[in-house]
């Protein structure tokens, strides 16, 4: 997100805004986009802001001093207009400039200008206190504003800290320090113990523990060897190691991690759009009520003064600006996307958050997503004429081409690399199975669809579907099956039992796999519904049908591995990619990604969008109750200048830190925690 998209946004001219409209801009500090006071940009360089910040509190607390001078000595006229005067311009002649120059700019109805408004009608009036104290005491909010608003920024940026600052480059015998921009897929990199691995890759030499927390929210080491991938962003903790580049810094997973939580405050919930056009109308239309409220009662109330009536107006002027909203709300979305971020769930918008809060339909991918997705053969079965060893061959060379997790299953199980020269021809069929050519014999390999398409016979010993079985055909005829399984993940369970716990109506699961595997799956997690042995295209077909059951409101949730899935995460409601560190698909198809393969954290996702509702319309319901409090009083003549202070600037502070609530992981409702402790414990 840029400075200029956040111009097109509602801006009430006050400094927190401006501070929402760049500060919070998560590129900050990396090169990207610096917002300073005045809205310019800059890159490269931190905002001097030490010198401001002590000339600003230098003319405040001198103004602060004359102000009490005032009050306390109680001067004649006109030394006491020119004490006033001399704290009034101390500490508010930065807003009048403002507030003069956004005029100029055809921007009237910001908070420059209703405080300007509001202060100078005091004078105009002689009470001289209250309108310095009206400038004083915006200030100081303003200033409490802008800090509480730097702090949430800074709880977020912690995240941003995963961008290797370089490259140790590999090249003619020694290294080289260099931008990670410049290195290229095949380029050699060193990385040191305490080092940021700074670019997608594979280990060529040695041995190391990484940490991966700030990639995946999870605080256990993982292991780094010769073969075996890494992920810039990871740390190295221990050995050195030899990495060669895969990816380009701009195609890496912390490049993408990083322009995914930066464009997530792009992507606006409803509520933030209906908060912009509501502000758009609400301010005009109270200062026109200002208006009318100083101008008609004295010429049609008998006995009514004018200088009362102006009073009223001024207090409608200062509470009238919508800042506690304008601030608070997107404020709060951008604490909860940041507060997920460092749990490892990226969530590519503030609508896509909202929408979990309506979720009442979750439906599961099932390998990869509920169970581990690592298969192993669990029994070979040749027909009549076959052995063991020559159907398990025949089967490897079919899979020798393919990464699916049942190929590599009947690969680990073959032991060796099959002769790639015996394979003449390769032919995927989607949905089905593969049909390759093998010593000049054309061999199948599939399901059983794949044998009614070609009208193969499998006999009674080929009908045990009781697991996942590929079947194998040489020639037109049946050579037998293998059988291999999978397991639920360890936290499945406990992730099933924690969503309907907090609320969720239905849980479904879709699956390739045949039906009784698949109820044997669902019946282990407690699933509603199961629905078996789908093809891609019919998996979008199935949540089509779920959706059109939703109640008016309802969302559907997808969760998928988002590598195979991504019409699905595409069609639903929300889409949600598990384990998608370094998958294209995840991060393109889903509106949510989960850094690590753990189906619970939909359980953290869900707790996580609650709370931040929770605050938005907290804030929201408490910013327009306490305006409308001390509007209608100030229409009565009961609300004085400091109630109408408090409406503005003090609420919007409320709201402020309220919202910084979002940024923190929620506790868990009871009854999501005993599921899931329970769910856990039944699982173990």
């Amino acid at each position: 997100m840029t400075v200029k998209d956040k111009r097109n946004d509602f801006d009430c001219g006050c400094s927190a805004c401006r501070t929402a409209g760049t500060e919070l801009d998560i590129g900050t500090e990396h090169g990207s986009v610096i917002g300073t006071e005045h809205g310019s940009v800059k890159t490269g360089k931190k905002v001097p802001v030490q010198t401001k910040t002590v000339l600003f509190w230098t003319a405040i607390g001198t103004g602060a001093v004359f102000f009490a001078a005032g009050i306390f000595f109680n001067f004649p006229e006109p030394f006491a207009l020119l004490v006033f005067a001399a704290a009034y311009l101390l500490i508010g002649g930065k807003v009048l400039v403002k507030a003069a120059g956004n005029i100029a700019h055809g921007r009237i109805f910001d908070e420059n200008f209703l405080m300007a408004a509001a202060s100078l009608g005091a004078f105009a009036i002689g009470e001289y206190p209250e309108g310095v104290a009206v400038m004083l005491f915006y200030q100081i909010g303003e200033a409490f504003q802008r800090l509480a608003v730097k702090r949430s920024r800074s709880s977020i940026s912690a995240l941003m800290d995963i961008r290797p600052p370089f490259a140790n480059l590999k090249e003619g015998g020694g290294l080289r320090k260099v931008g990670p921009e410049t290195v290229k897929p095949g380029d050699l990199i060193v990385v040191k113990p305490g080092e940021k691995i700074p670019l997608d890759g594979v280990v060529v030499l040695g041995c190391s523990v990484l940490d991966t927390q700030a990639l995946t929210g999870e605080s256990f080491p993982r292991n780094a060897e010769p073969g075996g991938e890494v992920l810039s962003g990871s740390i190295n903790m221990s050995g050195l190691l030899e990495i060669r580049v895969t990816k380009e810094f701009s195609e890496s997973t912390v490049s993408k991690i990083l322009a995914l939580v930066e464009n997530a405050g792009s992507r606006k919930a409803p509520v933030e759009n209906f908060i912009t056009k509501f502000s758009k109308y609400y301010t005009p239309a109270v200062a026109a009520a200002a208006v009318v409220l100083a101008v008609l009662p004295p010429i049609f109330v008998p006995g009514a003064l004018f200088a009362d009536w102006l009073r009223r107006a001024l207090v409608f002027l200062v509470v009238s600006c919508p800042c506690a909203l304008v601030i608070s709300v997107p404020l709060s979305f951008f604490g909860g996307i940041g507060g997920a971020s460092r749990q490892g769930i990226l969530v590519k918008g503030g609508n896509y958050l909202e929408a979990l809060t309506a979720a009442d339909t979750v439906v599961f991918d099932k390998t990869g997503t509920l169970t581990k997705g690592i298969f192993t053969v669990s029994e070979i079965a040749p027909a009549e004429g076959w052995k063991n060893e020559d159907l398990l061959s025949l089967a490897a060379s079919a899979e020798s081409n393919s990464t699916h997790p049942i190929a590599l299953s009947i690969l680990n199980a073959y032991g060796k690399r099959p002769e790639r020269n015996r394979i003449t021809a390769h032919e995927e069929i989607a949905g089905k199975g593969i049909r390759v050519i093998v010593d000049g014999r054309t061999v199948l390999a599939g399901n059983k669809r794949l044998l009614e398409s070609e009208g193969i016979d499998r006999g009674e010993k080929g009908k045990a579907d009781g697991a996942t079985v590929v079947h194998i055909a040489v020639d037109g005829r049946y050579a037998g099956y293998i059988a291999v399984s999978d397991e639920p993940r360890n936290d499945a369970k406990a992730a099933v039992a924690g969503l309907k716990a907090s609320g969720i109506k239905r849980i479904v699961m879709l699956t390739g796999d045949n039906r009784i595997t698949g109820e044997r799956i669902g019946g282990e997690l407690g699933l509603d519904e199961v629905y078996s042995e789908l093809l891609p295209h019919q998996k979008v077909e199935q949540l089509e049908k779920l959706e059109a059951g939703e109640k008016a409101g309802g969302k559907l949730v997808f969760a998928g591995d988002g590598i195979n899935d991504a019409p699905a995460l595409a069609r639903s409601d929300i889409g949600v990619a598990m384990g998608g560190v370094g998958s294209d698909a995840a991060i393109e198809a889903a509106d949510i990604v989960f850094m690590t393969d753990e189906p619970s954290k939909l359980v953290t996702a869900f707790r996580i969008a609650r709370r931040t509702h929770s605050i938005v319309w907290q804030n929201i319901v408490f910013a327009l109750g306490v305006k409308a409090v001390i509007l209608t009083l100030g229409a009565l003549g009961i609300a004085t200048m400091w109630a109408a202070v408090f409406g503005d600037v003090g609420v919007a502070l409320i709201a402020v830190f309220n919202a910084m609530r979002a940024a923190r992981l929620p506790a868990a409702g009871k009854s999501a925690e005993t599921a899931i402790s329970q769910a856990g414990g039944l699982a173990a």
